[in-house]
């Protein structure tokens, strides 16, 4: 570990403690009682702090709370909202015990965060939109600003740039509806995430944490009142983990943090926040896996699925060649790596928002964010290969690569010692991807009361952003085919010639795609909408116009030897930069619109209807591939009902979603396949929390989907089991990784006490049948897992929590063989990812 990592660590971890030690004494000096935090800086209650944390775990969801997220003009009623909301306070993220901020979106029913792969890089589904990897109907905000305006990169979904911290307030999760409107336009789902603020009177927390997996953890907030209408608060956490799948390195290391500052007027508000997150994160892919029968998983010797990684002591320095030099026998240009980077974030971010009633129906909001850093990933990814012997591995790569007869094999350990032929080998891309970020956006509503009960909004979105990458992929490794491994160092010699067939380092190929890339892009869109209310309805409608406009410049690449030796053989097809460019413009502009209903029977029971046209912009990488990739286009109808009583809480909608114009590449080690396709899906969503009796609730979501993939014109080509190819069809086929059903039930049981209050809770997560491609190859088969969680507080200060995930160490496979496509399993072994094994962790925290 590095100096400048240990000062780095200590000044944060300072920084956060110095902060709290002083609030607790304000706090003390000030001889109050304790204050909460809301969106506006408000008058502090007289609710003691574990006690509050104790009723906003038992309440049962209000249909009275105000959300903001989808809204054209400051807030609106759960009840009111035509259109699938869910949130979450600070307290009920933490009950849910999230791994990262992708995992937590499983609480919104019919999204399902593939995060297994660690802290970053989660593939997120929404049902019925068919993403197929990646997050690209997934938008993260912070306070209403997206984080980034385009929603996924490769190597980038927003969820990889934002972590969970004491510094949240709520979540508001948007499933389309109004959001096609506002923001980034994002038809999918809308994660908003509203920070603390400072109050009255001085209020925070700090907490550690500690973890099975050798997790240390530091989380801390402060809030506070500077002058007059004037408020602050400052926190955020440090934390360094082994990791459930440990890589004998520190797996997940750094932290984030959280400032805001805010002003009252007399006809509004303005807040300001920065935030700063440095963290590292390993990233796994596909492991190997023994997979006997379609949708049967289990461990493969010497690789646990749930605690396996191919990162070890021996393969975490390495050096990647990436220029060509000229003469025999040169060394070509290139640069070390550190595995222990991993896929991280080192990104600063800034922004504000201000609210002002100008009197006579006029109001004004604006939202605005600038986010700028570096989402830089060093991580090995499967070639696709499965594992075979060492001697099987260099009998393939003579016959591929045309070598003479009688070649004698040497293989060693990169550490030392002589590598076992009949060991089990596997070969994995150790990749680097630098990305280069930043964006500012804007987003302004101007609204005015027409007539009562009538309100029109009229705004502006603009989003300038840019992003510069350099990417080698490829690197392929050889390594044993067992968790922690050594890289393998072959040669082959016949006593007059002599080949090295990988280098020493035990790199098996060079890189296989060098990518430098500039892009930079502008977004604007102008959005009108009208709310009306009367008597128990409530009528909205708007439209928006989005214009795009990204330019781009891309350094082109060439193959080659780079040591100008045929017999390093390692390096003789590599890909590397050369001195000349491509540009790639685009220009599009496209409509979305939106039109719901609310019917409110009573003050407890509502009823909607909603219909909207959405679109989904081409990423960079779309138009990097095919620079005439459509616009997607979506059009989404839902139905929903929601009611309240003492004893329930219940919302159900019922959705039809049609996507045209779908754009999908795979890339494989034969090359890529493209695809346009369109898709059809219906399917239900439901949430429900019950109160039968006083003390215990039971809380009920998931959804059901069918969709299917439509419109395909052709067949797309695949390897079957036999090896022949063939070419098929993916209309009709379910879509891509999201299952058919999903479910997660939550039994709670809440214990007062003379000394405080206990809570303890178990929740069952079914995750049902999925497929890892579009042609029904790769079944992933069904899981489950339990995680519970029990909470004690004590006084009015103090809180212990004790909380673990897959506490049966269940195998549950979230993705197949990302680099094939069509059957994967050989032998009775795929390359695929699980869900990470069992995790316990334990917090202690004072409140003051």
């Amino acid at each position: 570990m590095s100096t400048n990592k240990n000062l780095n660590r200590l000044a944060l971890s300072a920084a956060i403690a110095g902060i709290l030690v002083s609030g607790t004494v304000m706090a003390q000096d000030n001889a109050q009682p304790q204050g909460t935090t809301t969106t506006t800086p408000a008058p502090a209650t007289t609710t003691p702090k574990n006690t509050q944390q104790a009723a906003d775990a038992k309440n049962v969801q209000t249909l009275q709370q105000v959300v903001v997220t989808g809204t054209a003009n400051g807030g609106l009623k759960k009840i009111d909202a035509s259109y699938s909301i869910t949130t979450a306070t600070l307290q009920q993220i933490k009950e849910a015990n999230p791994k990262s901020a992708a995992d937590l979106l499983k609480i919104s029913p019919g999204v399902y965060p593939e995060s297994s792969g660690g802290q970053t890089g989660a593939n997120i589904e929404v049902a019925g939109f068919p993403g197929g990897g990646d997050a690209p109907y997934v938008s993260f905000q912070l306070n209403g600003s997206p984080l980034y305006p385009m929603s996924t990169l490769s190597f980038m979904d927003n969820s990889s740039m934002f972590r969970l911290d004491d510094t949240i307030e709520r979540l508001e999760a948007v499933q389309g509806g109004p959001s096609v409107l506002y923001g980034s336009g994002q038809p999918g789902l809308t994660a908003n995430f509203i920070l603390k603020q400072g109050t009255g009177v001085p209020s925070g927390d700090i907490g550690l944490t500690y973890g099975s997996e050798g997790m240390e953890r530091l989380d801390g907030f402060f809030g506070f009142k500077i002058a007059d209408g004037w408020f602050g608060s400052i926190g955020g956490f440090w934390r360094k983990s082994d990791g459930v799948r440990d890589p004998q390195f520190t797996a997940d290391d750094g932290g984030s943090l959280t400032a805001t500052l805010s002003h009252d007027f007399d006809n509004g508000t303005i807040m300001f926040y920065a935030r700063d997150l440095k963290d590292h994160n390993q990233f796994v892919t596909d492991t190997p896996i023994l997979n006997p029968s379609s949708g049967s998983f289990s461990n493969y010797p010497g690789f646990s699925p749930l605690t396996g990684t191919f990162g070890s002591k021996a393969d975490r320095y390495e050096t990647i060649q990436t220029t060509p030099c000229n003469t025999a026998g040169c060394t070509p240009g290139g640069f070390p790596v550190d595995l222990a980077k991993g896929r991280g974030a080192d990104l600063h971010m800034a922004g504000g928002n201000l609210d002002l009633d100008f009197g006579g129906g006029w109001s004004l909001s604006d939202k605005f964010n600038f986010t700028g850093g570096q989402m830089n990933t060093i991580s090995f990814f499967s070639t696709g290969a499965n594992p075979s012997t060492l001697a099987s591995y260099i009998s393939g790569a003579e016959t591929a690569d045309g070598l003479p007869a009688g070649l004698v094999a040497t293989a060693n350990y990169t550490n030392g010692g002589a590598a076992n032929m009949n060991e089990n080998v596997n070969t994995q891309g150790l990749w680097y991807v630098h990305k280069e970020i930043s964006s500012a956006s804007n987003e302004i509503h101007l609204s005015k009361e027409l007539f009562d009960g009538n309100t029109l909004t009229a705004g502006n979105y603009t989003a300038v952003y840019s992003d510069h990458d350099t990417w080698y992929l490829g690197n392929s490794m050889l390594l044993q085919a067992q968790s922690n491994p050594n890289p393998i160092v072959v040669n082959l010699s016949n006593g007059t010639n002599s080949y090295a067939l990988t280098s020493p380092q035990g790199f098996a190929s060079g890189s296989s795609f060098a990518l430098h890339e500039a892009w930079n892009a502008v977004n604007t869109a102008f959005f009108l909408a009208d709310s009306w209310k009367v008597d128990r309805w409530l009528f909205d409608a708007g439209v928006r116009i989005e214009h795009q406009e990204a330019n781009g410049t891309l350094q082109n690449n060439a193959s080659g030897d780079l040591d100008n030796n045929p017999n390093t053989l390692y390096n003789n097809g590599s890909s590397y930069l050369i001195n000349s460019y491509t540009t790639v413009p685009y220009s599009k502009t496209a409509p979305s619109w939106t039109l719901g209903a609310n019917y409110e029977f009573n003050d407890n029971m509502s009823a909607y209807v909603r219909v909207n046209d959405g679109i989904h912009f081409p990423g960079f990488d779309d138009l990097r591939g095919l620079p005439s990739t459509p616009v997607q286009k979506i059009h989404n109808m839902e139905l929903g009902f929601k009611y309240q009583a003492d004893w329930i809480y219940a919302s159900v909608s019922a959705y039809h979603r049609l996507f045209y114009g779908v754009p999908y590449t795979i890339t494989t080690d034969t090359g890529q396949q493209s695809f346009v396709y369109d898709s059809d899906t219906k399917g239900i969503n439901f949430q429900t929390l019950i109160k039968p009796f006083e003390h215990f609730t039971l809380a009920l979501g998931g959804d059901y989907m069918d969709g299917h993939y439509t419109h395909y014109l052709t067949c797309v080509q695949y390897v079957a089991q036999d090896g022949s190819n063939q070419c098929t069809s993916i209309n009709g086929m379910q879509l891509q990784r999201q299952p058919k059903f999903q479910a997660r039930l939550t039994p709670a049981y809440d214990v007062p006490t003379s000394w405080g209050s206990m809570r303890f809770w178990i929740t069952y997560e079914y995750v049902g049948n999925r497929y890892g491609d579009l042609i029904e190859q790769q079944p992933l088969g069904n899981y489950y897992d339990l995680s519970f969680g029990a909470a004690a507080n004590i006084g009015e200060n103090w809180s212990l929590t004790l909380q673990g995930t897959n506490l049966t160490d269940q195998t549950g496979i979230t993705e197949g063989n990302a680099r094939l496509f069509g059957f994967a399993s050989s032998n009775g072994v795929i390359l695929a990812r699980s869900i990470e094994g069992r995790e316990v962790n334990f917090q202690v925290k004072y409140n003051f």
